[in-house]
């Protein structure tokens, strides 16, 4: 191979297990390690039931994906399945874009959270020199390859479980022993109703992410037709249910206002429930949790730049790949400065919002784009689901937008904007290209 020359196929190095341990992964950590205090300060002591709500809305549109992810297993994801059923550039290229925006918003969440559980151990840190060493660790893994992320992946997964383990084992030994909850600190709210658990729902989305994530590495899956399906259904179900046991067992440990106020929820947790765990043990695990997340969106939104560029929705630069490791490495110099931008200057709580809201809007626009595609193409020999289960998720989708935060709504309306005024650009530029070009 020349020097200069470019590598331009990546390598299938995911079996089902790796796949699952995956697609896990990027579901579990900072979703319940980072935002289930705030979700505690909307639903209260319901707050297993906004994990229940989020659940069920997320399963329909999971299966969605995975009949997508069977049909299609490109890189591209939600951009390329709406590509296909529409074949609109435009279009596909704001899908790509807000699906984009969702994991560096993702991602600028998890390093708050990183940050957060950083300095309750270690309190004089700059909040901002932690968020900069995490994406610097980020930038070498993820350059590196598929290989490297992916066993990180694995010993971060491990890691985050195990640490969900340990909160499950403590507080339910706790329970056991005839403990309650701590009394609020602040007088509680008035009764929390449906409508509270329903907008809790909408921020609990944010916690099950990920699963969508699978499809954008199918061209790196052996066997994609038969494993990004499985790997889909599988990673929604083990997340979910470990979701909502935590969650339940959190609020019976602690009060749900205590809950709410802390900047490392499940580490509070932890010492309420057994004082003798050294708090920097579980400090690092709750850490290792948020960095597996930040990590896997940074894989998602780099492949699915490349898969875009590849598709000729973005600039072909894009898709050009490291000679050596065979990764986009030129997608970087977009997802990191943005990331660490949107780190500094928002709130957990704003940003994880904005994010859910983003990814239900995604998910409404596969679920429309699997209609579509089922009728002009009804026949599929992989994996498929009745017509009804795309049409109720995007009635759910939509359903649980309504219930998103003002601010959230606007902040995703925002990356909206900046999407519709970028492709704007774009095809002025083109078509100025064209005339230059004719003449």
């Amino acid at each position: 191979m020349e020097p200069n020359a470019e590598a331009d196929s990546l390598k299938r190095v995911f079996g089902l297990p790796t796949l699952v341990i995956y697609g896990v992964g990027d579901i579990l950590g900072a979703g319940i390690y980072a935002v289930v205090g705030r979700i505690a300060g909307i639903s209260g002591s319901l707050v297993w039931a906004s994990f229940v709500v989020a659940m069920v809305v997320a399963a329909f549109t999971a299966l969605s994906y995975a009949e997508m992810g069977s049909r299609f297993p490109k890189s591209g994801g939600v951009a390329y399945f709406v590509h296909r059923a529409f074949r609109n550039d435009w279009l596909s290229t704001l899908v790509g874009w807000l699906m984009f925006c969702t994991c560096v918003i993702s991602m600028a969440t998890i390093s708050r959270a990183f940050a957060g559980y950083v300095l309750a151990v270690a309190p004089g840190l700059p909040e901002w020199l932690i968020v900069l060493a995490l994406f610097a660790g980020l930038t070498f893994v993820n350059f590196r390859g598929m290989k490297e992320s992916s066993a990180l992946n694995v010993l971060c997964t491990t890691l985050e479980v195990s640490g969900l383990i340990i909160v499950i084992l403590v507080t339910s030994l706790f329970l056991l022993g005839g403990n309650v909850a701590t009394a609020p600190v602040t007088p509680t709210p008035q009764e929390v109703g449906w409508v509270a658990v329903i907008q809790g729902a909408a921020l609990a989305f944010y916690a099950f992410i990920g699963f969508e994530d699978v499809v954008n590495v199918a061209e790196e899956v052996q066997n994609p037709e038969r494993n990004v399906p499985r790997a889909i259904v599988l990673a929604l179900s083990i997340a979910g249910v470990v979701y909502i046991l935590v969650s339940w067992l959190s609020v019976q440990v602690l009060d749900p206002v205590t809950l709410a106020a802390s900047k490392a929820p499940l580490l509070d947790v932890v010492r309420r429930a057994q004082p003798a765990i050294p708090p920097i043990t579980f400090t690092i695990i709750a850490a290792f949790a948020v960095l597996n997340t930040a990590l896997l969106n940074f894989v998602t939104a780099s492949r699915l730049i490349y898969g875009m560029s590849r598709e000729g929705l973005l600039p072909a630069w894009f898709s050009r790949l490291h000679p050596e490791r065979s990764t986009p490495y030129r997608t970087f110099f977009v997802i990191v400065p943005l990331a660490i931008a949107l780190a500094v200057s928002g709130t957990i709580q704003l940003l994880a919002g904005a994010t859910a809201t983003l990814i239900l809007v995604m998910f409404c626009l596969v679920n429309v784009s699997l209609l579509v595609i089922k009728r002009q193409a009804p026949q599929s020999s992989g994996f498929r689901v009745p017509g009804f289960v795309p049409a109720l998720a995007l009635l759910l989708n939509i359903g649980l937008i309504g219930f998103a935060s003002n601010e959230s709504k606007q902040l995703g309306l925002a990356f909206m904007a900046v999407g519709l005024l970028l492709i704007v650009l774009r095809n002025i530029f083109m078509k100025g290209s064209l005339t230059r070009s004719e003449e």
